[in-house]
């Protein structure tokens, strides 16, 4: 199994790489957690009509659904490596998933399975250190995105973390790294703090 590039360890089946019963409990849990950064990351997306939505790492689909609730996205596309959790995202997004409006699809940061060009706004919420090659992951992303299309990334932080959250912070030089390998391949990479998020936003992928 391949180790996470923040930490070095292996990705627990709890939350990091959901499998099992201990995965599905995991996601049930993730859904009722994170949905308030899920909501901060939706708040600074401004997702256009018609646009077409990538999320890398929907875990349960709390995101996915938000997307065709609250936005005029087009198609919003989900990729995920655990099988418990498209399941769970297909289950809780269903009427959408039928209608087309939303497709939940195995795939990585490294390797989402989608298209060149594909997507005008690409989403990656509390998965940024779990992913195996943080290089990797950057340029993948950039190259489903449309020139001037935009990238956000987020990890839990921000200026009012819950104390959950303060035991999954990044230290500043991991954080440093997630900035400079998103701008060697953005033209424009900026840093921002919700109350619940670290937050960096890509645009122009090179």
């Amino acid at each position: 199994m391949e180790r996470m590039w923040s930490t070095g360890t292996e990705p627990n089946a709890f939350a990091a790489l959901p499998a099992g019963a201990v995965g599905r409990f995991g996601g049930w849990l993730m859904a009722r957690t994170n949905r308030r950064q899920q909501e901060q990351v939706l708040g600074r997306a401004a997702v256009a009509e018609g646009e077409r939505v990538l999320e890398v790492g929907h875990g349960p689909g709390v995101l996915l659904q938000l997307l065709a609730a609250r936005t005029p996205a087009g198609e919003i596309v989900g990729v995920d490596p655990s099988a418990e959790m498209r399941a769970a995202a297909t289950a809780r997004n269903a009427p959408a998933v039928a209608s087309g409006r939303i497709g939940v699809a195995e795939g990585t940061a490294s390797a989402t399975g989608q298209p060149d060009a594909a997507f005008d706004l690409v989403i990656a919420v509390n998965n940024v250190a779990i992913w195996p090659d943080l290089a990797a992951g950057a340029a993948e992303l950039a190259r489903v995105l449309r020139p001037g299309g935009r990238l956000l990334v987020s990890w839990h932080g921000g200026t009012a973390p819950t104390r959950m959250m303060r035991a999954l912070m990044l230290p500043e030089d991991k954080l440093t790294q997630i900035a400079e390998a998103l701008a060697g391949r953005f033209r424009s990479v900026s840093r921002l703090r919700t109350e619940r998020c670290e937050l960096f936003l890509a645009e122009g992928p090179r």
